[in-house]
């Protein structure tokens, strides 16, 4: 288990909060009792008997740009600005995710209960509206292996419902490095109609050469209370990403010499990336009975990325090798049906949920050379043609029983099945057939306790199984070099553990730790990353262990503070090969307790919050962020570092309207340190810059009649 060192740190941390008594969270996190459904039922985190933290997205006030902005007090969660928008953010759970170089793995991705993560465990949060958004759930622990395929955790937005009286919102900010956010926000109630309609466009000239972006989205929200007993809500959302430059990461020379700089290829190649996506959800709630309540959800969207890479012409020239430029068109969608009873089981408080679920995802991927002669960075000949379809048909069924006052016993099991097949229809002399299948399938169950030692203080333990298919991208390329998905790989089995102590000591106090475990076989790891193709393998097992501890307190009407700490081992225990940089076949020994990549071993934040619903306001906020490992080997590591940023804003409301004038600066030291890391990078280029000292103003209206 944690080495207790670090244990005795966070346990300081944690009683240091607990002793403060003047001062409660930030703006975004809220003392007032907030129902989840993370577990797929309405209760509080109070009573649950898993990690499960909700996070209230502010008013105004804050950038809303990237989630990651709300989610660095989160305690065991890992949130990443890359500062390029080409790749979307990092995000990982207690490790869980850290070897995504691009997009989210590992961790499930949720917009009001519409998967934003694909059948293979792919996923990404470009499109996560934060203007229209109410609140953000995030669950950790066995507990996530409920959510199927690659749930090392679980990240839920919400979109809010509509208000009465009805709101008009504007919004406006702009800032350092070209940045500029304008939204507008419709919301309100009419009779048994409410509606929620947003429009953010957003744009940066990047703190990197070569970084420039822009992104429109699009969120709306309708309800229908059909009758006292029928709830009708549809969601759409759009995204457009025109153009987003591509720096490239930075090798640690670069990075000394100058962090702003892009990779001299990302110049030459004019590596950027284009997205397009729509999608529409509809969710119907029925309660069929006093005791029984059915759920029904159904999504459909589509997706189109186009992707120009830095390969080298030279690199292309084996007949196998699929380009430098990808084109990908996804068409996706699913159901979810499930059937909610709540009575009595013995005379005791008893429910039970259970359904079924399906994801279907159509792709069409084409791959291209880069290049056309002597011109670098255009679309060039075919390279590569497929139909690729990911599915996945899971059942799943959960209960929970308070067999005694002080007693609650939780329970599910879920039965996955993901299914991949693609369709080759590039076939040429040199380049063979390279159609095939794979299958996966597991069943997954988890039970947990929960005991009311006092009316503040719970404790829990829950204990579970869970897996992790490969995604697509992971298969798409095999390490002897031949064409076809790498049908080798085989899925990662997890069995986790927690214990935790959940504490309400006194009104605006809330506090709580935990200590987890969980064990793997089967690590999905880099094998080779050369050309432009990288390949995965598995390695017999690895393990996370950690423990995380939290402290929300307000004191007072005007003073919050809140503070977290994580402490995190990563570690793989069994030997295996590895590149040493670019290769094509495994050489290089690790031995059995390397770190894993990606994964800092401690991060700690804190932050001070003054203010209230009207007059001034004001916000201190510090995070610190242990040594991060760039590659399996261990070779090379993204230096710890700490950072404040600090914040003021007035709020006036004046008749009808609602005014708030803000400011803040982020690396208030000017720092220079890494935002993140390309993990395992074949060409050592590990590092992505973060900005130094920056500023924002903004100005947030809100009309209501």
């Amino acid at each position: 288990m944690p080495d207790q060192r670090h244990l005795r740190h966070g346990s300081f941390l944690l009683l240091l909060g607990m002793g403060t008594t003047a001062i409660a969270a930030p703006p975004q996190l809220t003392l007032t009792p907030v129902s989840v459904t993370a577990t797929r039922s309405a209760q509080l985190p109070f009573d649950v008997a898993a990690s499960i933290d909700v996070v209230v997205v502010p008013v105004s006030g804050s950038p809303g740009i990237n989630p990651s902005e709300l989610l660095q007090g989160v305690p065991g969660i890992l949130a990443r600005d890359r500062q390029n928008y080409a790749q979307d953010e990092q995000i990982s759970i207690r490790g869980f995710g850290s070897r995504a170089t691009f997009g989210i793995r590992g961790v499930r991705l949720y917009v009001d209960g519409i998967p934003a993560s694909m059948p293979d465990g792919q996923g990404q949060v470009s499109h996560f509206n934060l203007d229209s958004a109410e609140r953000i759930e995030v669950l950790r622990g066995p507990f996530s292996a409920l959510y199927g395929n690659a749930s090392g955790g679980v990240v839920q937005l919400f979109t809010a419902e509509g208000s009465d009286p009805p709101q008009l919102r504007l919004g406006m900010a702009g800032g350092s490095n070209g940045l500029l956010r304008s939204s507008v926000n419709a919301r309100g109630l009419d009779g048994p109609f409410d509606y929620n309609f947003d429009f953010t466009r957003f744009q940066t000239a990047g703190y990197r050469a070569h970084s420039r972006a822009r992104r429109n989205s699009g969120n709306a929200r309708l309800g229908w209370q059909l009758d006292d007993r029928r709830r009708l809500a549809v969601v759409l959302n759009t995204l457009s990403l025109p153009v987003a430059q591509d720096p490239l990461g930075l090798t640690p020379d670069q990075y000394r010499r100058d962090p702003r700089q892009a990779d001299a290829a990302a110049v030459q190649y004019d590596t950027r990336k284009s997205v397009a996506q729509q999608q529409v959800g509809l969710t119907y709630d029925d309660r069929i009975s006093a005791a029984g309540e059915l759920h029904l959800m159904a999504y459909y969207g589509e997706r189109s990325v186009l992707q120009y890479l830095s390969i080298p012409p030279g690199a292309q020239a084996s007949p196998l090798h699929a380009g430098g430029v990808v084109d990908l068109g996804n068409a996706y969608g699913g159901v979810d049906a499930r059937w909610s009873w709540q009575h009595t089981l013995a005379g005791r408080p008893f429910e039970l949920t259970a359904g079924a679920s399906y994801d279907n995802q159509h792709q069409r991927r084409r791959g291209f050379e880069n290049f056309v002669g002597d011109v670098l960075g255009v679309r060039g000949a075919r390279r590569r043609d497929e139909r690729d379809r990911v599915r996945d048909a899971d059942q799943y069924a959960q209960a929970s029983w308070r067999v005694a006052p002080a007693w609650t016993l939780m329970a599910g099991l879920r039965r996955s099945v993901v299914n991949f097949a693609t369709a080759d229809r590039y076939v040429t002399a040199g380049n063979p057939d390279d159609s095939g299948r794979a299958r996966y399938s597991a069943s997954t169950p988890v039970a947990g306790v929960l005991y009311r030692l006092a009316p503040g203080a719970h404790l829990y333990a829950s204990y579970g199984k869970g897996f992790e298919t490969p995604t697509f991208s992971e298969l798409g390329y095999r390490d002897d070099g031949r064409g076809g998905l790498n049908l080798g790989l085989r899925a990662a089995h997890t069995r986790s553990a927690e214990i935790g102590l959940k504490l309400r000591p006194q009104p605006g106090t809330q506090a709580g730790i935990a200590v987890f475990r969980a064990d793997s076989r089967n690590e999905l790891a880099v094998a080779t990353n050369l050309g432009g193709r990288t390949t995965y393998q598995n390695i017999h097992q690895a393990r996370r262990q950690g423990a995380e501890a939290s402290l929300a307190h307000a004191l007072g009407a005007r003073w919050k503070l809140h503070l977290a700490y994580t402490y995190l081992d990563a570690a793989f225990r069994s030997p295996f090969l590895a590149c040493a940089g670019r290769c094509a076949t495994p050489a290089t020994p690790v031995a059995a307790g390397a770190r894993m990549a990606g994964v800092p071993r401690s991060q700690a934040y804190a932050a001070l919050h003054f203010g209230g619903e009207r007059g001034w306001q004001g916000e201190l906020d510090g995070r610190h962020l242990g040594a991060v490992p760039a590659d399996d080997l261990g070779t090379v590591s993204a230096p710890a570092h700490a950072v404040f940023g600090i914040g003021a804003g007035y709020v006036a409301v004046l008749g009808q309207w609602r005014t708030h004038a803000f400011a803040r600066i982020d690396n208030l030291l000017d720092r220079r340190y890494v935002g993140s890391v390309i993990v395992n990078d074949g060409n050592g280029r590990y590092f992505e810059p973060a900005p130094g000292r920056s500023f924002l103003l903004g100005l947030d209206l809100r009309w209501e009649p």
